[in-house]
């Protein structure tokens, strides 16, 4: 982790500093606090600079916080409709990613400390730290390509969604829907299921422009243009022997993994401090997304064991500063002002920012958990007794889970389909009621963070020498997140919650007491115990008896499977094996893009 560090100016250009200079040494520590305020009311620039360092860590972990959110294990997957409409394969897919283990609270700090020193040495015995910068440059950027990727086409996702809503209110009060389908509007007519279409509005895009008198050539391409962006492409990728995938991504992944390649192009071409912050910002983005503390006890660990050698290696080491200053590479974030400049180490922002990311994913779960119903159940259970079976029946509660709705991407349609008074607590569709939960801790660990980061910047302004911002800003996180759950009674809640899966079940019976409340889950350990050795069981004979995928395609024509949109999807890795006139494939790479709507 980088320090909070900036570059002061010199005597001659600070002259409050020259004034004093000889009694800086006698001043003691308040009487140099209190020369804080003046000190930014004659250099403004500076308290701008500081500014930019506070807004720009504060967007990086909220817009990262907001990415990293997936379904919680409080909530049960969406439901197909009636109407046949079709889930989407984001709602549908893994929501857990590989978290942290309590021993990463002591395996982090050592791992950052062998690699900050090491670095340290070898910048002492290059002497000329340019050749290193080289090296580490060249490998940031080709490392930075997917977390590049990513930031860009989830800029352009967000961008799509003000272009092309899917919903939008008319100066009428209707709540007009986009079927791209039918290319139409259609809204409700009284609340009722039956929808009314609007044969005046032709064009996909939202308000007084749905109306617009367009030819049918550039109707038709408008709409295609929606289809293409918002629907999802597939990308096939086989190496004959090593690797067999289909990937499911959107035209702007596309586009955003291209614009990363260029932007790595001009950055290893230009070494631009602006670029050069943007694969930072990409880098921390990515960085919250991907890593999940697991729990609020690792979450806190990490960031103690990390706070700790934040202070070693700024306070007692010169390897921190030394690193931070002679490195050229994207690892900070660093802030040019007139005449001074300022940097803030990128791990100042994932670290306490995949521990935000946590407390806005455990809102979302608390959001769900209290919606969640208690349906009673009768429990059979048959026991032989003195050569004689006897049957028990007893009522017990089932949790029975809402059902879930991804809050991400509805800024469009927030923006659009809400009025200006109802803007932050839209009820318009299920999708943006569901993105307004609540975020208590997630803005409890904001404002801590917030107010640690000035803290940091006093401070660094006090002493005029680098401040290892973790000293601040972990117990200002994480004291502010248990405070909050201490207050609130939700302190079990918090203990209990986890995203390693083990949350995540279905028709789970409990007990309750008079009141209503959980007080335990029933487990029969028995009928658990056979049900694991019957699987295992079933397993075993299975892989025994099962023919191979080749012999079993060859035998059944139907092996070929429809998807939902009613494409045919064939086995590749059996295609590409069949010799074709002699030949088969040894490298695949192809683009499908999604069928017409029309």
């Amino acid at each position: 982790m980088a320090s909070n560090n900036t570059t002061f100016p010199g005597p001659s250009e600070l002259s409050a500093t020259n004034l004093t200079n000889a009694m800086a040494a006698n001043q003691t520590f308040f009487e140099k606090l209190a020369s804080v305020p003046s000190t930014l009311v004659e250099h403004s620039d500076l308290l701008v600079l500081e500014t930019r360092i506070v807004f720009t860590a504060l967007a990086c972990i909220y817009i990262g916080a907001h990415g990293a959110l997936r379904r919680p294990p409080s909530a049960s997957l969406p439901k197909k409709s009636k109407k046949g409409d079709k889930q989407k394969p984001e709602d549908a897919e893994g929501q857990f990613v590989q978290g942290l283990l309590p021993s990463d609270a002591i395996m982090f700090p050592i791992l950052a400390g062998t690699v900050l020193i090491g670095l340290y040495y070898l910048i002492k015995w290059l002497e000329d730290p340019d050749i290193l910068n080289t090296i580490l440059r060249v490998y940031f950027s080709f490392m930075s390509f997917a977390s590049m990727g990513k930031l860009f086409a989830d800029g352009l996702q967000l961008l799509t969604g003000f272009v092309f809503p899917t919903v939008w209110t008319g100066t009428d009060g209707n709540l007009y829907h986009v079927d791209s389908e039918k290319r139409g509007h259609w809204y409700a007519v009284n609340g009722s299921p039956d929808r009314e279409w609007d044969e005046k509005k032709k064009s996909p895009l939202p308000g007084r422009w749905s109306a617009m008198r367009l030819s049918g050539a550039a109707n038709s391409m408008l709409w295609g243009v929606r289809h293409l962006l918002l629907e999802q492409w597939t990308v096939r990728l086989f190496i004959h022997g090593i690797v067999n995938e289909n990937i499911k991504v959107k035209f702007n992944d596309i586009v955003g993994f291209v614009l990363a390649v260029g932007a790595n192009l001009i950055y290893y071409t230009t070494k631009s401090t602006f670029l050069s912050n943007i694969m930072g910002y990409a880098f921390s983005y990515a960085g919250i997304i991907l890593m999940s503390p697991t729990t609020f006890a690792t979450g806190s660990g990490v960031l103690f064991g990390l706070f700790f050698y934040d202070i070693v290696m700024v306070f007692y080491t010169p390897y921190m500063v030394t690193v931070a200053t002679k490195l050229d590479v994207p690892i900070k974030l660093v802030f040019e002002g007139p005449t001074k400049a300022s940097m803030l180490g990128l791990g100042d922002i994932v670290i306490p920012g995949m521990f935000i990311g946590l407390c806005l994913r455990f809102d979302n779960y608390m959001h769900y958990y209290r919606q969640r119903k208690l349906v009673p159940v009768e429990l059979i259970t048959e026991v032989e007794s003195a050569g004689h079976l006897v049957t028990n029946q007893e009522t017990q509660r089932m949790v029975v889970k809402p059902e879930y709705f991804n809050p991400q991407g509805q800024w469009g349609d927030r923006f659009w389909g809400t009025k200006f008074s109802n803007i932050l607590s839209p009820d318009a569709t299920p999708a943006l009621k569901a993105s307004a939960f609540p975020k208590t801790y997630f803005h409890a660990a904001m404002i801590g963070y917030l107010l640690s980061m000035m803290t940091t910047l006093v401070m660094l302004l006090t002493f005029k020498h680098a401040q290892p911002a973790l000293l601040y800003l972990v117990p200002g996180v994480v004291f502010a997140v248990w405070l909050t759950g201490a207050a609130r009674g939700e302190l079990r809640e918090m203990w209990a919650y986890t995203e390693d899966g083990s949350l995540d079940k279905t028709d789970v019976i409990v007990e309750v007491d008079g009141n209503g409340d959980i007080l335990k889950e029933v487990q029969d350990d028995e009928k658990k115990e056979q049900d694991s050795a019957a699987k295992k069981d079933q397993g075993s004979a299975a892989k025994k008896d099962a023919p191979s995928p080749s012999d079993a395609a060859e035998a059944d024509p139907s092996s070929k499977k429809i998807t939902k949109q009613g494409e045919q999807e064939i086995d590749d890795r059996k295609e590409a094996k069949r010799p074709r006139s002699g030949n088969y494939s040894v490298f695949v790479l192809r683009v499908e893009a999604p069928a017409p709507g029309r």
